[in-house]
C-alpha cells in the first residue's frame, strides 16, 4: 500500500538523454527497482511482530518500542518531500546505489545494536536511506522502459512488489524472529541489498538534471514532525515543551512555504477540494492500517500469549488479498470514477474497525484473523482511487510533487498512529485497544463524509 501513490508519476515520458545500450537489461533494472521497493516497504512492517522480543532484549518500555517503528517511518515521511529532487540532481542510478548501500549498512547496525538507543539511531538512518530509494527506484523503471505501454506494465509490477512486501511483512517478521531471533529481521537485508546493487550494474547511468531544493522548508518540516511525535510518545512536561517546539516549527514551515518559489509542499495544492480529501483520506487509511498492525502485533503476543510466528500468520488473511483488491479498486475507479470505490472502501474499513471492538483475550485466533480482514480490504480498496483522484486534480507538471505530498502524509499518519496508540496501550491495554479502534473508525468516517461530497463520475 505504501508505494501505490507514486505510480501515477510514471506515466510521464522517460527523461530525455537516458543512456541505453544493448548491454543494459530493462528486466534486470526492473528487478533491482522491485527489490529495493520491496525492501523498504517490508522494513516498515516486518519489525512490528518482533517488537515484544526487542523489548525483552533491550528494554526501553512501550516508548522505546514506539520509537523503533516511528524513527524509521518519520525519517522516511519527512525526507520523502525532498529526495525526489535529490534523485534528479544526483541521477537516479547514483541515488539508488547510495540509498541501497546506506540502507544495507544501517540494517546491519540495527542487527548489531547493543541498546535501544543504538537501534533507534540506526532505524533513523534506515528511514533516510529508504526516502532516497523510493523515488529513485521509480525513476529507474521510467528510464528503463521508454515505450509507454511497456512502462505501464513495469510500473504495475513495481507497485505489486510493494503490495507483496506489505503482505509478507508480518509473516516474515514472525518466522525470522521465531527461528533466529529478532536481529534476523535486519540481517536478512544484507544479502538482499547486495543483490539489488549487483542488479543495478545492468542499469544505464542516469543523467543529472537541475532540480530546486527547499532546504529551509525541509528542515522545519523535520523539526515539526519529530517534535510532535516526541510530545505524543513521551508526554509530561517534556511532551508539552516538545509540542510548543512542534507548533513553532510548523508555523515557520508554513511561512517559508508561502514565500518559497519552489516549496517542498506547495500550499496552493490544498485549495483544491479533491486534493484535500485525497490527502486526508490517505492519512486516515494509514492510521487505521498501520496503527492496527502495531496494536494487534502486541495484542497477539502480550495479551493472548502467542508466539511471534503465530502472530505473523494471523495477519496473513488480512494482508494476502491486498494486491488483488488494489487491482479491483483501480478497475472500479476507471469505470465509475474514484468517488464510489473510495466510499465503499472507507465504509468497509469503518465496519471492520467496529467489529474488532469485540476482540479480547479469549477471542479464538481464527476468528480474530477473519475480523481483521474487512478493515484491511477496505483500506486497500481506498488507496488506488484516491491516488487517481488526486493525480487527475493536479496539473501534469505537479504530479510528482503531489504524489510525494500524498505519500509523505500517509507515512506520517501511520507513524503518529503508532505514537498515539502506543501511549493509549501503555496505561491499560484493553481500554487503549478500544480507544485506538474508535479513533481510527472516527477518522475514516469523517473522511468518508468528505468523500461523499466529491463530484460523481469519472471527473472525480
Amino acid at each position: 500500500m505504501a508505494t501505490r501513490e507514486l505510480t501515477k508519476t510514471a506515466t510521464r515520458p522517460a527523461p530525455s538523454g537516458s543512456a541505453h545500450s544493448s548491454r543494459h537489461s530493462p528486466g534486470l533494472t526492473l528487478a533491482a527497482a522491485l527489490l529495493g521497493v520491496a525492501l523498504i516497504t517490508l522494513d516498515a512492517s516486518v519489525v512490528n511482530v518482533a517488537l515484544p522480543a526487542i523489548g525483552e532484549a533491550l528494554g526501553g518500555g512501550m516508548s522505546g518500542l514506539q520509537w523503533v517503528v516511528d524513527a524509521y517511518v518519520l525519517a522516511l515521511a519527512a525526507l520523502m518531500l525532498s529526495t525526489g529532487a535529490f534523485a534528479d540532481r544526483t541521477g537516479a542510478t547514483r541515488a539508488y546505489a547510495i540509498g541501497i548501500a546506506l540502507f544495507t549498512a544501517a540494517s546491519v547496525a540495527c542487527g548489531l545494536a547493543p541498546s535501544m538507543g543504538a537501534l533507534i539511531v540506526a532505524r533513523v538512518v534506515q528511514g533516510i536511506a529508504a526516502a532516497v530509494v523510493l523515488p529513485a527506484s521509480l525513476s529507474l523503471v521510467r528510464q528503463a522502459y521508454p515505450d509507454a505501454a511497456r512502462r505501464a506494465r513495469a510500473v504495475a509490477l513495481w507497485t505489486a512488489g510493494g503490495s507483496v512486501a506489505v503482505a509478507l511483512g508480518p509473516v516474515a517478521g514472525g518466522a525470522l524472529t521465531a527461528l533466529w531471533g529478532w536481529r534476523a529481521i535486519f540481517f536478512v537485508n544484507l544479502p538482499l541489498g547486495a543483490a539489488a546493487l549487483v542488479l543495478l550494474t545492468r542499469a544505464p547511468r542516469s543523467p543529472r538534471r537541475p532540480a530546486p531544493l527547499d532546504l529551509p522548508g525541509q528542515l522545519t518540516a523535520v523539526l515539526a514532525l519529530t517534535a510532535l511525535t516526541f510530545s505524543v510518545i513521551e508526554g509530561g512536561w517534556a511532551g508539552l515543551v516538545s509540542l510548543g517546539v512542534a507548533l513553532a516549527a510548523a508555523a515557520a514551515f508554513l511561512l517559508i512555504e508561502a514565500r518559497q518559489p519552489h516549496p517542498v509542499v506547495p500550499l496552493g495544492l490544498f485549495r483544491n477540494r479533491t486534493v484535500a480529501v485525497a490527502v486526508s483520506a490517505g492519512a486516515a487509511v494509514s492510521v487505521a492500517f498501520y496503527g492496527m498492525v502495531f496494536v494487534f502485533s502486541l495484542f497477539f503476543q502480550q495479551v493472548q500469549g502467542r508466539s511471534a510466528l503465530q502472530a505473523g500468520l494471523l495477519f496473513l488473511p488480512m494482508t494476502g488479498l491486498i494486491a488483488v483488491v488494489n487491482v479491483v479498486a483501480g478497475k472500479l475507479a476507471s469505470r465509475f470514477g474514484p468517488r464510489l470505490p473510495m466510499l465503499l472502501g472507507q465504509s468497509l474499513a469503518v465496519l471492520g474497525l467496529l467489529l474488532l471492538q469485540f476482540a479480547d483475550a479469549r477471542t479464538p485466533a481464527p476468528l480474530l484473523a477473519l475480523l481483521l480482514v474487512p478493515m484491511a480490504l477496505g483500506c486497500a480498496m481506498t488507496i488506488p482511487p484516491l491516488t487517481a483522484a488526486m493525480m487527475d486534480a493536479v496539473p501534469g507538471e505537479r504530479a510528482g510533487v503531489a504524489a510525494g505530498v500524498l505519500n509523505a502524509a500517509r507515512q506520517l499518519a501511520g507513524g503518529l498512529a503508532v505514537a498515539a496508540f502506543g501511549t493509549l496501550l501503555a496505561d491499560d491495554f484493553a481500554s487503549g485497544l478500544r480507544a485506538s479502534l474508535l479513533l481510527s473508525a472516527g477518522l475514516l468516517a469523517v473522511t468518508a463524509l468528505a468523500t461523499a461530497r466529491l463530484p460523481r463520475g469519472k471527473q472525480g
